[in-house]
């Protein structure tokens, strides 16, 4: 990696004030640049590091006025977070993907496989599987019979999907992902558990993100579906039945129950549940380790377990805080009023 100063600016659109011939290697944390670092600062609270950072340049929105010199050059933009992002991006592409199919790996000679599509060692690709264009299926990932991806996803080692289940275009599943296995769907009988068939699949859109180990059952009938532009972070379980709107974002452990429905543009933090059969409207926003056990209607923020609105919560977070004073001011009150009788 080697850019100018001037060809990142060019590339954001960029404001460059400072030498647009510096040279940049590498990326840093404002708080630890180096001499052809390029950095960025986006969290206020970071601001005193941009005064004596040894990065060569840092990217900064076009509001932020210096209290005093810089000791290097700004690239100001909108919006410094999102351009930084961009380069990053434009950096991941710019690295070489693998080519080929690696003879290592099994492939149906049903199967339909996209030009410039890489496929690692030991990647298992079932019958009748179509792989769009320029995709990357890394080792170890094994794809079910009649299974679809779309054009540019990237299938990270070890991932696996479940016979028919249909992933879309621009796509990233990171590793230990597992996608269409069984919803947990048992029918108590006689004191035993009936196991009912989950012959549906899972449907994920364009642009969607999956993270590390997170698991998405397939549906009893028709699709579990996940629409475009979601972002799953690790560790979560989605269950069988369960729709999750466009462009809503998840954090770590979180799980949702079967046939729950999720809008679009929601946001759950870490360790959120939702229980299952519910609505959650669009634009909700879920705080951590908060449990939904019940409809929610859109652009609400809930907290607690079982959830509520945040600031009922947040009063019963003072409240709970008091119970020991006034638990010790009953007693007190008992014990006078036991020496009274």
């Amino acid at each position: 990696m080697e850019f100018k100063v001037a060809q990142i600016a060019g590339i954001l659109q960029a404001e460059v004030v400072g030498d647009p011939n510096g040279v940049i290697t590498t990326v840093c944390k404002i708080e630890e640049g180096v001499p052809g670092g390029l950095t960025f600062l986006a969290n206020p609270k970071y601001t005193h590091y941009i005064y004596e950072t040894r990065a060569t340049a840092a990217i900064v929105n076009k509001t932020f006025q210096p209290e005093r010199p810089v000791p290097c050059t700004l690239i100001k933009v909108d919006d410094s977070y999102v351009a930084f992002a961009r380069l990053l991006d434009v950096y991941n592409q710019s690295k070489r993907k693998r080519p080929g199919v690696s003879p290592h790996a099994c492939v149906a000679e049903s199967a339909k496989i996209g030009e410039n599509v890489y496929i690692g060692e030991f990647a298992s690709i079932g019958e009748n599987v179509v792989i769009g264009d320029n995709c990357q299926i890394f080792p170890h990932v094994c794809l079910g019979d009649d299974v679809k991806v779309g054009s540019d996803t990237v299938l990270n080692a070890g991932v696996k999907v479940y016979a028919e289940c249909v992933i879309g275009n621009h796509c990233i599943i990171h590793a230990g992902a597992v996608i269409g296995a069984d919803g947990f769907g048992f029918a108590p009988q006689n004191g035993d558990f009936i196991k009912v068939p989950q012959i549906g699949n899972v449907r994920i859109e364009d642009n969607v993100e999956i993270g590390a180990n997170t698991c998405i059952d397939r549906s009893t009938m028709g699709s579990t579906l996940i629409h475009k532009n979601v972002k799953l972070d690790n560790l979560i379980q989605i269950a069988h039945n369960v729709e999750i709107g466009e462009g809503s974002a998840f954090a770590a452990q979180v799980g949702v129950a079967g046939s729950a429905k999720i809008g679009a543009h929601c946001i759950i933090a870490g360790q959120g549940a939702v229980a299952g059969h519910i609505t959650v409207g669009d634009g909700v926003l879920v705080g951590g380790q908060s449990a939904v056990t019940h409809s929610i209607p859109g652009g609400k923020t809930v907290l607690g377990s079982p959830a509520i609105s945040v600031g009922e919560e947040k009063r019963l977070i003072i409240y709970r805080k008091k119970l020991p004073e006034l638990y010790a001011r009953v007693d007190a009150i008992e014990k006078k009023l036991s020496e009274n009788e």
